[in-house]
């Protein structure tokens, strides 16, 4: 029976206050919370016992999903507090104790221009059909892309948006758009249960979790071919990775046929990472691939590794690699050299980007204060 601990529910209510993206319960320690990337212990608070983490945990369960821990060993859920916020939860079993990682849900949904997206992200919402894929590792902030993606179409577009999510995140109201969310487990057996009957329910966009097997990746190919706007996620570090780890899953002698498929099928692929900014808080650098007949092509072929070259030529149509980003962060003093380097494959590439960045930003600084500003030929230029 769903009834939270009164401590457990204090903690949550200073994991929100403090303005942390993550609560973890487990033995042996303090409950820690995660902010800014960075995991802190809670001042003041005991390190935690068995009993202590188990009662917190069974408090929060129902009978089915305390079936499914006690069976699977690990269940993943979602709940919500009055006038504290919604949660994704992993409760799980580790030297046969029992733990928890608890992740903030806001209730409030941020829009793509807060949360500093790409424009072809909103290029991408407008796309009659396809697959979309919001790749990136764990805790980059890919459920939050989404989320703010399908609540653009709720609010512009007269359509069904079908979810399938394992648990459901983000409360999704009706608004212009009829939305329909299906949580594995409560509203729905298995996740391939529900993208086998998404066909009957009549969507025109369909959002669904984490492609995890053969099956969810070739049903999620299939309603993406069959007229409907799909969008998923995958745990992968670029768009490269994305598209090779949707054709390895299958057999050898499938892969031709799934490229083909992937190709036809592909609209657009954002990947990002979520960094720690100069003023404190997180900001997210992205990178995005869209899907035009050179992609499509590279794609057909299994020619993944070109696909870099394409998004540095393809900036007018709204490409980007994560490095041209970082450079941008960094020219913009959103992040320092430092983080960018960390997480980018060719830290010169941002290098050189961001310099070149920076003194465009000072010569338009210039010219919109009325200054002379002179070439990088050393001549006079007139403003």
């Amino acid at each position: 029976m769903f009834n939270p601990d009164p401590e457990l529910v204090t903690l949550l209510q200073a994991t929100v206050a403090a303005g942390a993206s993550d609560l973890h319960i487990t033995v042996g320690r303090p409950a820690t919370a995660r902010r800014d990337g960075h995991l802190v212990p809670f001042e003041g608070v005991q390190l935690l016992q068995p009993h202590e983490t188990e009662r917190m945990v069974f408090s929060l369960l129902n009978d089915h999903q305390r079936v499914e821990l006690e069976e699977n060993l690990q269940v993943d859920f979602s709940f919500g507090l009055e006038a504290v916020g919604r949660f994704r939860a992993n409760a799980y079993k580790q030297r046969g104790n029992y733990a928890i990682a608890l992740r903030v849900i806001p209730y409030r949904i941020r829009s793509l221009s807060e949360l500093g997206a790409p424009a072809a992200a909103e290029t991408l919402l407008n796309k009659p059909y396809g697959l979309v894929l919001v790749v990136g590792p764990t805790g980059s902030g890919k459920s939050t892309t989404l989320a703010a993606m399908v609540d653009r179409i709720n609010e512009t577009k007269p359509v069904h948006i079908l979810t399938i999510e394992d648990p459901v995140e983000y409360l999704h109201n009706h608004k212009l758009a009829m939305v329909n969310q299906r949580e594995v487990g409560t509203d729905v057996n298995t996740f391939t249960d529900g993208l086998r009957s998404a066909l009957r329910e009549d969507p025109d966009v369909i959002l669904l979790g984490e492609m995890r097997d053969l099956d969810s990746i070739a049903i999620t190919l299939t309603l993406a071919e069959t007229g409907h706007l799909v969008f998923a996620t995958l745990h992968t570090n670029d768009a490269s990775q994305a598209l090779d780890r949707i054709v390895d899953v299958f057999p050898a002698e499938r892969r031709d046929q799934i490229q083909i498929q992937l190709a036809g099928t592909l609209q657009g692929v954002i990947s990002q990472r979520l960094l720690p900014a100069e003023g404190g808080g997180r900001v997210a650098a992205y990178e995005v691939l869209m899907a035009n007949d050179a992609v499509r092509n590279l794609v057909r072929e299994g020619k993944s590794r070109q696909l870099r070259n394409v998004m540095i030529s393809g900036q007018q149509e709204g490409m980007q690699t994560i490095e041209m980003d970082l450079a941008r962060l960094v020219a913009s003093g959103m992040i320092s050299m430092d983080t960018a380097t960390e997480v980018s494959q060719y830290p010169k590439e941002v290098l050189t980007q961001s310099m070149t960045m920076r003194a465009q930003l000072q010569a338009k600084a210039t010219i919109d204060s009325g200054q002379s500003a002179t070439t990088g030929a050393g001549t006079l230029a007139k403003v």
